[in-house]
Parts: structure tokens; sequence; C-alpha cells
């Protein structure tokens, strides 16, 4: 009996040296690695509007402002900084916020940003919110072309195993989040400030809570000096919100 309870006197103290020892004491970068963007957590943010993707303890947050329509958010999104931005996701070293917006509508005619914002936000409910933004890009319309249509979406969907079904085809269909598309725009419009009242413009990348200026937005368009750069504010995060650029 009495080496009985010395056992169990043994096991408590471990689970209690473990519950000390618990995830949240572990640095993001030294947690297992994400296997495939699948892994990734995905959730809205309590603004009701910002999309985050990755590790929500990870040093680095890249906040980008969108329009699924825009070409040079396509180019940033597929050869760019965001393949690289999604390994350093996977690598718990940056997390990733999305504010989507769709005022190419407006300039260039159609619905096609607002179709797509809806989809994505269907996706988010799926859980397949950044695999289904990937493939968006990877297979963006001409700008001019209003090619966000309610059977393409679809179509792309069916490229993201596990999304289609029932509810996501009627959410496509129905524009069943049109309120968040409309928020969205406006997160976007607030994001330019008294400076910029229609917005900042997209591709825009604040990080850290820095935005990048436009004179040195070529960073985003370079994988390589996007990489260094998330690199020197994952190791220097203080030199990085002190730093005028």
């Amino acid at each position: 009996m009495v080496r009985g309870s010395s056992r169990v006197v043994w096991c408590a103290a471990v689970v209690l040296a473990l519950a000390g020892c618990g995830r949240a004491d572990v640095p993001p970068e030294r947690r297992p690695a994400f296997e495939t963007t699948e892994d990734l957590p995905e959730k809205l943010g309590a603004d009701g509007t910002t999309i985050m993707v990755g590790d929500p303890d990870a040093k680095v947050k890249v906040h980008l402002y969108e329009d699924l329509r825009c070409p040079v958010c396509e180019q940033f999104e597929t050869s760019g900084g965001g393949p690289q931005l999604r390994k350093a996701m996977l690598d718990r070293t940056a997390t990733a916020q999305y504010t989507l917006a769709s005022f190419l509508d407006d300039g260039v005619g159609g619905n096609g940003s607002k179709k797509a914002v809806n989809a994505l936000r269907a996706a988010l409910k799926e859980g397949k919110f950044l695999e289904y933004h990937e493939v968006l890009y990877l297979n963006q319309p001409e700008e001019s072309v209003d090619g966000y249509t309610d059977a393409y979406l679809l179509k792309l969907a069916g490229q993201v195993e596990g999304l289609r079904s029932t509810a996501f085809d009627a959410a496509v269909k129905n524009m069943k989040y049109r309120d968040f598309v409309t928020a969205s725009q406006k997160a976007y419009e607030r994001a330019g400030g008294a400076e910029e009242p229609e917005g900042p413009g997209t591709p825009t990348a604040v990080i850290n809570d820095k935005r990048i200026p436009a004179e040195v937005s070529g960073v985003l368009q370079d994988g390589t000096a996007f990489t260094e750069l998330l690199q020197q504010i994952h190791a220097n995060p203080w030199e990085w919100e002190a730093t005028t650029l």
C-alpha cells in the first residue's frame, strides 16, 4: 500500500509539472510546425471583418488588405511575398490577417469582387478559407472581366477537398454573407484614415501595426526580400516598430 501510494503521489507530481509547462509557455516557433495549410487555424476576428489565419501567438502579424480582382494582389499571392508568408505561417513565425475589399466592382463594373468575398466568407465557415483564397488567386480572371461568377466560384471550390456542399453552394448563389461583404469594404475604407477615405489601395500590408508605405511596397512582390523582412522583424520586433520607412 505504501509503494502504491508513493506511485500515485509521483504521478500527480508529473501531471502538475506538465500542466505548469503548458503550451502557452512555449514560443510559437518552438512548437511543432503545421504540416499543410489545411492545418492552419482560421477564425473571424472580434471586429467581425478581419479573417485571421495561423498561430495567434506568432510574433509577426501581417495584416493584408486585398481586392480579389486586383492583379497586383494576384502577383503578391502567387509569385511575390504570399507564398513566403504561408511558409512563415506553417513555421509559426507569422500569422496573417485579411481585410477583403470589393471597390474594383465599382471601378471596372460587375459584382465579381463582392461575390468572391462572399464565397470566401462561406469557405471560412467550413474551415477552408486559406485553401480557397489561394485557389481563387491562382485562377484570377482578367481585372476588366467580371469573371468571378457563381458558376466559376463553385467550379474553383471543387479544387478544395471537402468544400463543396449543399450549404456552401447555397451561400455562394444566394450571397448569404452580403452584410459581411459590405462591412469588409467599410473596414478597408477606414484603414485609409482621413488622408485616404476610399482606402489605402491594394495590396497593402501592415506588419505588427506598422504599414509598409507605398514607396517601398515593391518588397511585397519580391519573395526573397519579403522573407528577409519577416525574419528581421521576427528577430527584432522593437526595431521594426521604432523605424521610419
